[in-house]
């Protein structure tokens, strides 16, 4: 079982890697951290697209990546 749980979260580590780094960026230095401030008071369109898609794969990996990590955890003692 130890095993299997080991497994799984590796292979979901290095999925929520890949994801991460296939996901476009959202600032661009302090220009963007700047304007990024000013989204947020006055609001931003939502992500369209493929953006979208992968937000929410990302939110779904990085869950399991914590379900997963907890349960290595318990089963490993």
């Amino acid at each position: 079982m130890h095993a299997l749980f080991i497994t799984l979260l590796i292979l979901v580590s290095i999925a929520l890697i890949v994801v991460v780094l296939l996901q476009s960026g959202k600032s661009a230095g302090l220009s963007g951290a700047i304007s990024g401030g000013a989204e947020q008071l006055f609001g931003k369109q939502k992500a369209r697209g493929i953006d979208a898609v992968l937000h929410r794969i990302t939110i779904v990996l990085s869950v399991l990546f914590f379900v997963l990590t907890i349960a290595v955890a318990y089963f490993g003692i």
